[in-house]
């Protein structure tokens, strides 16, 4: 049997919504509005994911050595985006992927799982790693944003969605991004010139954006092209 590149990806995208920090600026263009209740739902779990990342910039900005909204002053104007896959039974899963090795773009991605089917795999060792849904909980993903910002002291981790030939599968990510317009690169109080020197030059991140998905899904080579080394 062969399986086409195309069909080896084969995410099945329902909608992406977008969102500035104001809950009143949305973008809900590909939103299946036409489903009773849906913008409701959808503005609710906004809010509410919202209130969730807002404790972990703070949190990771103390880590950082900076004050709570060290960086949500650093990334300006956050913003949000909601991605619903679905995940079709498929009778080949050790052919068809449901998502490529890759890592997110993202500041941190906040990923609800399927409470009864196991879909998302972490590299570990070079080996991949289940990760076992855990009911009524969120996924927490540092993104590319977050590891560049911390000159590498918070790691991402390539990760992807295999298919399962029993049952579908539905996952919900939430990512939270910086300002089209911010520069990110490390903060001064992750650069230590004798210890951790630094690892990354500073990028507007829509430039970094723009670059990430000019390219093929490389796992976690997409920050390669930031590191000094590479520039």
């Amino acid at each position: 049997m062969e399986v086409s590149q195309e069909d080896k990806d084969m995410v099945g995208l329902n909608f992406r919504q977008f969102q500035r920090s104001k809950p009143t600026v949305m973008n809900f263009k590909f939103s299946p509005l036409s489903l009773p209740g849906s913008k409701d739902a959808i503005e609710e779990c906004s809010a509410e994911v919202q209130k969730v990342a807002e404790e972990l910039y703070a949190n990771f900005s103390v880590l950082m050595g900076l004050d709570r909204d060290g960086l949500k002053r650093l990334q300006g104007e956050l913003k949000q985006g909601i991605r619903m896959n679905y995940y079709p039974v498929c009778s080949r899963p050790d052919l068809v992927l449901g998502i490529s090795p890759h890592s997110d773009g993202s500041t941190f991605t906040l990923l609800l799982q399927d409470d009864e089917v196991t879909g998302l795999q972490i590299k570990h060792k070079q080996v991949w790693v289940p990760v076992k849904p855990i009911p009524n909980s969120l996924l927490v993903n540092v993104g590319d944003a977050t590891e560049i910002q911390s000159n590498g002291m918070h790691k991402i981790i390539e990760h992807r969605a295999i298919t399962n030939e029993e049952k579908p599968r539905i996952s919900i990510a939430t990512f939270v991004f910086p300002d089209d317009e911010q520069k990110i690169g490390p903060l001064e109080s992750t650069i230590d010139d004798s210890h951790r020197p630094r690892m990354y030059r500073n990028i507007k991140y829509v430039d970094y954006i723009k670059e990430k998905f000019a390219r093929r899904m490389e796992g976690k080579a997409h920050t390669d092209f930031v590191k000094l080394q590479s520039k």
